[in-house]
């Protein structure tokens, strides 16, 4: 009969960290988005690091759009920081087995939801240009409340060039999610303007 392994200890130290800016707290969640439920604090000092680790760089997580975002700073600094955001509740930890890993409280998801689906919307509004729609493969498998809102910031633009776009991602799409994009479409064709 084994043993069981402990459970890896962790010691939450802000420093003098007393708050951070809004644009901090959302590249601590975008960066923390790569790894939920996969990695802990010190990946995600590394990836806010733009760390060079043999780990970050096969995970690709260099590709984070936030990778190297504190660069000037310490893995000790940038570490503050994030136990900063565990503090406040934007972040928690969970175990997996023995590991403690990060997850999205309630509140750092809802904020990184609306940066993640507004990045995705710049990405979206770039694939305009061209004919190439195939990116919508990527969205299949993405949360279904940050889906919903982007489709809805789709709505927002009032842009019918977005209607090619839809109607490709619509094809390979669950009902739910075709009824709203099909009702975006819709209204883009009524009211959307091209511009």
């Amino acid at each position: 009969m084994s043993r069981k392994k402990p459970r890896v200890r962790y010691q939450l130290d802000a420093g003098d960290i007393r708050c951070l800016t809004d644009e901090e707290i959302k590249a601590i969640l975008r960066a923390a988005d790569e790894i939920i439920a996969t990695g802990g604090r010190s990946m995600l000092a590394k990836i806010l690091k733009g760390s060079k680790d043999k780990k970050v760089l096969e995970r690709g997580l260099a590709q984070c759009p936030v990778y190297g975002y504190y660069g000037k700073l310490t893995l000790q600094e940038i570490t503050n920081r994030i136990d900063w955001m565990i503090e406040k509740g934007f972040l928690e930890i969970e175990y997996s087995d023995r590991l403690p890993l990060l997850v999205f409280s309630e509140i750092g998801w809802e904020i990184e939801r609306e940066t993640y689906a507004e990045e995705l919307l710049q990405k979206l509004t770039k694939l305009l240009e061209g004919r190439d729609f195939s990116f919508v493969q990527k969205l299949r498998d993405r949360n279904r409340g940050m889906i919903l809102l982007l489709i809805k910031k789709i709505k927002m633009t009032g842009n019918a060039r977005f209607i090619p776009l839809l109607k490709a991602w619509k094809e390979i799409e669950c009902k739910k999610i075709q009824t709203e994009i099909q009702r975006v479409i819709d209204y883009l064709m009524k009211e959307g303007r091209i511009f």
